[in-house]
This record gives C-alpha cells, structure tokens and sequence, in this order.
C-alpha cells in the first residue's frame, strides 16, 4: 500500500510532529507533504523520509512568517499529485485536508482541531495582531471558512483526539470523528517518585486561553504557594505577582526541571481550555494529581476523584473551592497505579494499535 502523509507545516516538534513521528512507525514507506520545511527543526525520523512541499515553502522568511501565508495555503494544496497514492493521512490544524486523493484512495483526516484562527478562536487572535494583519484577515477569513467546510466533503474518515473536538467537527463540518488520543511518552514520566511538598503548579505558554492568571488569583487569595512556568508573551504579568511571596515564576523550564516540578508539586492546576492537552497527561503518568476546569480536552486525560478533580466555573472562587475539597481528601490521590492505569490510553503504543484498527475497519468495507 502507498501511503502520503499530508501535514500543515514542518517548522517544530510539538504534539502534532510527535503524533506524525508515530504514524511513520506505521507506515515506514510512505511520503510527507507539507506546506513548509525545516529540516533543523524536526527529528531524524522525520527528516529520514520523502519530504515534498507546497510553494509556500519558497515565499520570504516562510521558515518564520509561515502563519501569515496560510490564506494561500489552500491553493497550494494543488500542488501535490496524490494520485498515485492508495492512503492518504492529512493531519491538519492547519490547511492539510483539502488535498485531491486518488478516486479509489482512503482518505483519513487526523484533525487536531478545525483551524482555531478562523472558528473558536477568532476574535482573540483578531485582538492579538496589528492593523495590518487585521485588515487583511476580516477580508480573507471569510473565503477561507467557506474553503474549510467545503475541503471537508472529500474526507472519507476523521479521526481526532479528544470528544470535545469531535463535538466541533461535527458542529462546523457535520462529519463524525472517531477519537484515536495522539501518542504520549509517558514511560519518561513513569519513574519519577512523587515527594510533594507545600505548593501547586502551573506549567505551560504563557498565553491569554490557558488562563494563567485563575490559578494565581486562586492560590493568592487563599494564601496557598504557586509555582508558575512556561515562557509566553504574558510572562511580565506574572512577575509582576511575585510580591505577593506566594507566586514563583519559573520561566522557560527544561525536561529535568519539569520532572521535578511534577514530583514535588501539591497538583497541576489547569484552568484553560485545551483540545487535547498534553500536560495533564504527563501530570498523571508521573502520579501528580490534576485540579482542572470542567470542559475541553480535560475531560478526557483526567478521570475525576482518581487522578484529579475538576472545578466547574472558570473563576478563581471555584477553582479555590476544589482546592480546599482536594486538600481534604489528597488520599484519594495516592495511589500511583491509579495513575499508571488510566495513562496506558494515551501511550504510543494505545496510538498505533488504534490507528492500524481504523485501517482495518476499511478493509472490511
């Protein structure tokens, strides 16, 4: 079986570029297609494969302002002949999908989520950006949105990694989605020997939705210790907290610092909302519990009164009313195989078994 891989855009290793790693464990034949390519910013594994990419890759700093040429991005899907290709897998929060398979091609689409810039998120990146690119995006935004939906219709199966972006899926293309969660390396996290002492964590970028500032007042009002870390753009707001002498702000962490956050903090706080999100999971695998808002991806990678709790208001009182309910009962959180159990699900292992099972459910057709 021939198999392309078609993904957004090449420029990092973030949860989308791990996820690709594993699929080309599945598929160690098949060829990528992307919008844009850095051969220095991705892994060997990555880097091993066929790699042919779009016309974006040839605009002005692309490697850098690539967010900025998406508006031309569905055009220069037609740049790829995927006709002689049997499986195609667009992986897309970007524009991946709205390629042309062969007519007798199976056509998956892993969809991280529908573009943010352009659905949920579209007045707080409007917000975030100079006039310039304001003008631009109230222009293009609209043709882009009818794209995105119509792009949908030549998608033969979607797959998506939590049950709160299915539920967008189906509201803003009207297409089921099968959840298949992205893979985690929770072996990395899975000897670390939990000794929490006196304070909580918040761990992650800095930026306005993963709500940052709820776990600060939260903590400072109810004269409890956070560490903060993450860099982001917001990271003077946050110093600016220090003075209280209960808020430390950590900045731009490493690996081993983040392992030992994990082992020594009282629980991850994680007042955002996220499609997925990553860090919750590797909270858990590490046995640290995980105090989180009640909605998005949350839902899925903490499983309530075993490996964490959740607060159902996205305001500092709620979540310091979970707070003093989690220090009454922290023994309802100390079993580590609790823990172990309920992450084997997000393991890469659980991620290729269930994309070869999805593969299978073809052949069957």
């Amino acid at each position: 079986m021939k198999v392309a891989i078609v993904h957004y855009w090449l420029v990092n290793m973030r949860g989308g570029e791990k996820m690709l790693e594993a699929l080309l464990e599945i598929f160690p034949q098949a060829d990528i297609y992307t919008h844009v390519y850095n051969p220095r910013a991705v892994s060997d594994a990555i880097n091993r494969h066929k790699i042919i990419c779009s016309r974006i890759n040839r605009l002005p700093f692309a490697k850098k302002l690539y967010q900025l040429y998406m508006p031309f991005m569905p055009n220069a899907l037609m740049d790829f002949d995927l006709q002689s290709y049997d499986l195609v897998i667009s992986s897309e929060s970007g524009p991946a999908k709205g390629v042309i398979p062969n007519p007798n091609a199976y056509h998956i689409c892993y969809c991280h989520s529908p573009m943010r810039y352009i659905w949920d998120l579209y007045h707080e990146y409007l917000r975030g950006t100079k006039a310039p690119v304001r003008f631009f995006m109230k222009r293009l935004i609209p043709s882009l949105r009818i794209w995105d939906i119509a792009s949908s219709n030549i998608v033969d199966r979607f797959i998506t990694n939590s049950r709160f972006v299915a539920k967008r899926i189906e509201r803003i293309y009207n297409r089921k989605a099968k959840v298949v969660y992205g893979p985690v390396d929770i072996g990395q996290f899975a000897n670390i020997e939990r000794k929490p002492t006196d304070y909580y964590l918040f761990l992650g970028q800095i930026t306005g939705y993963k709500r940052a500032d709820i776990a600060i007042e939260a903590c400072i009002r109810s004269g409890r210790k956070l560490v903060v870390a993450g860099a982001g753009a917001k990271k003077n707001d946050i110093k600016k907290y220090e003075k209280s002498g209960l808020v430390t702000y950590k900045g731009r962490v490493t690996d081993d610092e983040i392992h030992k956050l994990y082992a020594s903090a009282k629980a991850l706080l994680f007042p955002g909302i996220e499609d997925f999100g990553l860090i919750p999971v590797e909270a858990c695998a590490s046995g640290c519990p995980v105090i989180a808002y009640r909605m998005g991806g949350a839902m899925d990678t903490v499983k309530e009164n075993i490996t964490g709790l959740f607060f159902d208001e996205q305001t500092p009182e709620s979540l310091i009313q979970s707070l003093d309910f989690f220090e009454k009962n922290e023994a309802m959180f100390k079993d580590r195989h609790q823990f172990s159990s309920h992450v084997q699900q997000f393991s890469k292992a659980s991620f290729i078994e269930r994309i070869k099972r999805v593969i299978e459910e073809r052949k069957r057709i």
